[in-house]
């Protein structure tokens, strides 16, 4: 991944319903249905929320019948958190900006 995969993750998290969807679905996948119950909006913005996070491939998709089931994609959820944490300019407890 670059900094522009990573500036778009960064993109898709700065809306606060992405990002509590993001959160549901850290413990498992998750049915388009049952995003929708902790949200009050519609189906359309939901889509359209689910469509940026896997725009961005933060999380993946895949129909059954007419439901759609997203999961995180770990891959590069693994890559965004290694990017996060090279952003700490203290390694090992030395801190080099004093």
């Amino acid at each position: 991944m670059n900094t522009i995969d990573y500036a778009v993750i960064c993109k898709a998290l700065g809306d606060s319903n992405r990002l509590q969807i993001v959160t549901m679905l850290s413990d498992g996948e998750k049915c388009a249905c049952k995003l929708l119950e902790k949200f009050e909006i519609t189906q359309p913005t939901l889509s359209h929320h689910m469509r940026i996070l896997c725009e961005c491939g933060l999380v993946d998709m895949r129909k059954d019948g007419k439901w759609s089931h997203y999961t995180l994609n770990a891959e590069v959820l693994h890559s965004f958190q290694t990017f996060i944490n090279e952003l700490n300019s203290c390694k090992a407890g030395i801190c080099t900006c004093e």
